[in-house]
């Protein structure tokens, strides 16, 4: 992340979108519905720019680091994925902001695929994965265009595979590219491509995992009463439990007690 910026403005009109202030990180004050309407309305001014779906590990994290803090507000925007940054949102006066998750904002995107003749690209994660998920997309969605997959290596990119990867994705001419690289990586990723892609970037995390198959979602109740991480961590004990049990205790500290 010491990469040097280049300078983005804008296209689509930011100040649409009422912000709260969590941590430092401006949470987007809306719901799906709006959401919805204000990707299609602005998709062709969105290429180029992307959107973070943040959580309570994002949050803290980007508290905790300048520049992340700097990366997660610098899109277009940053939705509330983790059910606790909806709760603390409408607590702190945010009037339309729900919880919406990068699976559900996925899923809404091609369900109006056919009618909007959208294609889509997926950025991340494994051959094996991206294959499953593809499959799985296709039985699902078959009208869905899906312009491309590619599978990065786990390591950072050299100049020359960066400069074949952004070549990759325009010459996809995608209209959504989905980033599945988990946090941290994925917003960084991003950040430094903000302005030289042609598509809208949304970093979804595990949302190809679930799209595979290869994760379920918790149910509903555990959903409603922010207890997903706790399913996550059932099924993921060995890479989730030193996140959780730090992100997760600091969130409380910082918001309830701290009352930042």
């Amino acid at each position: 992340m010491e990469k040097v910026k280049h300078i983005f403005t804008h296209k689509a009109d930011k100040s649409q979108i009422p912000t709260t202030d969590i941590l430092g990180v401006n949470i987007a004050d809306i719901n799906m519905t709006q959401l919805m309407a204000f990707t299609v309305e602005n998709l062709e001014k969105l290429k180029g720019d992307y959107l973070c779906v943040s959580n309570v590990h994002t949050t803290v994290t980007a508290y905790e680091q300048e520049q992340y803090r700097q990366i997660q507000s610098s899109g277009i925007m940053a939705i509330p994925d983790g059910n606790p940054l909806a709760v603390v949102g409408r607590r702190r006066g945010g009037k339309n902001i729900e919880r919406i998750t990068g699976l559900a904002y996925m899923k809404a995107v091609f369900a109006i695929s056919r009618e909007k003749h959208y294609r889509h690209f997926f950025y991340g994660s494994t051959q094996n994965t991206l294959d499953k998920m593809c499959e799985n997309l296709k039985r699902e969605y078959p009208y869905l265009n899906i312009a491309g997959t590619y599978s990065p290596p786990f390591r950072e990119l050299t100049e020359k595979e960066n400069n074949e990867v952004v070549a990759l994705l325009n010459n996809a001419n995608a209209d959504f590219i989905w980033i599945g690289l988990g946090a941290i990586k994925q917003e960084v990723f991003m950040w430094e491509h903000q302005g030289t892609v042609n598509g809208f970037m949304i970093g979804v995390g595990a949302g190809f995992d679930y799209l595979a198959g290869n994760i379920k979602r918790a149910p509903e109740f555990m959903q409603r009463h922010s207890l997903e991480w706790l399913f996550r961590l059932f099924q993921e004990p060995k890479r989730l439990f030193k996140r959780y049990l730090y992100t997760n205790t600091k969130f409380l500290w910082h918001i309830f007690i701290k009352r930042k």
